[in-house]
């Protein structure tokens, strides 16, 4: 079903990640450290979630909680480990100081990549002028999703500047695909996908126990069921 909506589920361990995939969703975003908002996983743990599953896999390039990229050699050599153990796409996303896109920090990594797949993460909606950055990174290869809430306080209210976006779609800046999460309910699904937004990203809602708890199947299943409706 080529058509369909894609459901990205957080995965932490190879537990998480094959309750995701038996519950339906397409791909997975591998972090470790929720405490963070999801730093990069150990090459171990990218192993052995690959072993475990046959869906596609974004692995998370982060090193400390918010949009600052700190240590970007650091980065680059946890990019180049991921990517000798079998990794092909991955999530970033880095701000300066004034807010913009952080250039030197996503190019350089974009570099190491050589053409992976990547998603630009929720600094999109801390960022000082979200059309700006979406133009600033429109031409980075690789670059195929923005992660975003449409405002850093969450999907509720941020669905007025989703929907102005998707509006947009394939405009310079915009032909990227828009995957929304952050605070994202069921409630919230015949809207965005009647304004033809089709990629939906979850994590504490695929862990009805809460994140100490694993991946529920069921969970997942519920959110597969009602993007398949």
């Amino acid at each position: 079903m080529s058509n369909r909506a894609v459901l990205e589920v957080i995965a932490l361990d190879a537990e998480d990640a094959v309750a995701a995939q038996a519950g339906g969703a397409d791909r997975l975003e591998l972090v470790t450290d929720m405490a963070a908002d999801g730093l990069t996983p150990s090459r171990e743990t990218f192993a052995a979630i690959r072993a475990a599953v046959d869906i596609p896999l974004r692995v998370m390039l982060r090193t400390a909680d918010g949009f600052a990229a700190g240590d970007i050699d650091v980065l680059a050599g946890l990019a180049q480990e991921l990517r000798e153990a079998g990794a092909d796409e991955f999530v970033f996303g880095f701000l300066d100081a004034e807010g913009h896109a952080d250039l030197v920090a996503v190019e350089r990594l974009v570099a190491e990549l050589d053409g992976c797949r990547w998603t630009y993460h929720r600094a999109i909606d801390r960022c000082t002028d979200r059309d700006a950055l979406r133009k600033q990174l429109a031409d980075l290869p690789g670059l195929d999703t923005f992660l975003t809430a449409g405002s850093p306080a969450g999907v509720d209210a941020g669905i007025p500047t989703l929907l102005a976006e998707a509006a947009r779609s394939g405009e310079p800046g915009y032909q990227a695909q828009v995957l929304v999460g952050g605070g994202l309910h069921l409630h919230h699904l015949p809207r965005l996908l009647a304004a033809g937004i089709d990629a939906f990203h979850i994590g504490g809602a695929a862990r009805p126990a809460g994140w100490s708890a694993p991946v529920d199947a069921a969970a997942v299943r519920e959110w597969r069921e009602a993007l398949d409706a």
